[in-house]
C-alpha cells in the first residue's frame, strides 16, 4: 500500500527512525524537525498521511494539527509521551486521527499507518440514507437535508459506523474496534473526544440530540426522520 507520509519531530533520531522503518515498507517519506518547515512541506507536497510530535519548540503538535486541518482532511498521527495526555486530548480535538505514545513500538505505528492509509475497497457503493442523513462511503460525504457536514475523516468513520447501524446500541468497543482498529478497543478516551466533536457539528445550535449516551454500554445513533422498521 503505497503512500506518502511526512514525519514532523525535533529529535533529528526519531525522523531518521521513522524514515528508514516507513521508507522499508515502501512509502515515500519526507521529513522536517522544525514544525513550521513541516507545514510548508505539506502544503507544497501535500501527504496521504502526517506523523507529528506534540511537545515542539515554537510551535506546539497541536498548532500544526490546527493547521493541517484548516487546509485539509489529511489522516494525523501524533507522537506524544505518556506524561502529556492533556495534550493528546487537545491534538484529538484539534483534528488528529491518532496518537502513539512514546517510547513506542515500530510495529504498532506501522500497524496505525496501514490503517490510516487503508481505503477499504469492498465499501458499498450505494449511500446509506438514514433519516435526514445520507452518507456516501465512497465519495465520503455525508449530508444532513441535503447541506454538506464537514468532518475530520475518522469523524465520518464513527458517523457513517453508527449510521449503518442506526438505532441500535453500538458498544465502545464495536465502535473503537471499528474506527480504530482492535489494538485501541480499551482506549475509550478515542470516543470520548471524537463523540463530541461530532455532536458538537451536528447538534450545535439546533436542540436536537441524535447521538444518545447508554451510561457504561456504547452510544446510540437517532437520526431525526428515521423510524426503525418493525422485527
Amino acid at each position: 500500500m503505497p503512500g506518502r507520509i511526512l514525519v514532523i519531530d525535533d529529535e533529528l533520531q526519531i525522523t531518521r527512525v521513522l524514515r528508514a522503518a516507513l521508507s522499508a515498507q515502501g512509502y515515500d517519506v519526507r521529513t522536517a524537525n522544525d514544525p513550521e518547515e513541516g507545514l510548508l512541506v505539506y502544503r507544497d507536497w501535500l501527504p496521504d498521511l502526517v506523523v507529528t510530535d506534540l511537545m515542539m519548540p515554537g510551535m506546539s503538535g497541536v498548532e500544526v494539527c490546527r493547521a493541517i486541518r484548516a487546509r485539509g482532511a489529511t489522516p494525523i498521527l501524533v507522537l506524544s509521551v505518556r506524561e502529556h495526555e492533556r495534550s493528546k486530548i487537545e491534538a484529538l480535538d484539534a483534528g488528529a486521527d491518532d496518537y502513539v505514545t512514546k517510547p513506542f513500538s515500530i510495529q504498532e505505528l506501522l500497524a496505525r499507518v496501514r490503517a490510516h492509509l487503508r481505503r477499504a475497497p469492498e465499501r458499498a457503493a450505494a449511500a446509506i440514507e438514514v433519516g435526514d442523513f445520507v452518507v456516501d462511503e465512497l465519495a465520503h460525504t455525508i449530508t444532513v437535508q441535503g447541506k454538506p457536514l464537514h468532518l475530520t475523516p475518522k469523524e465520518f468513520d464513527l458517523l457513517a459506523c453508527m449510521a449503518r447501524h442506526a438505532g441500535k446500541v453500538m458498544t465502545h468497543r464495536a465502535l473503537l474496534g471499528a474506527v480504530w482498529g482492535a489494538q485501541s478497543v480499551h482506549q475509550p478516551e478515542y470516543l470520548r473526544v471524537f463523540v463530541g466533536q461530532v455532536r458538537k457539528k451536528l447538534e450545535s445550535g439546533t436542540g436536537k440530540q441524535y447521538i444518545q449516551t447508554e451510561p457504561w454500554v456504547g452510544y446510540r445513533f437517532v437520526p431525526e426522520g428515521w423510524n426503525e422498521s418493525p422485527e
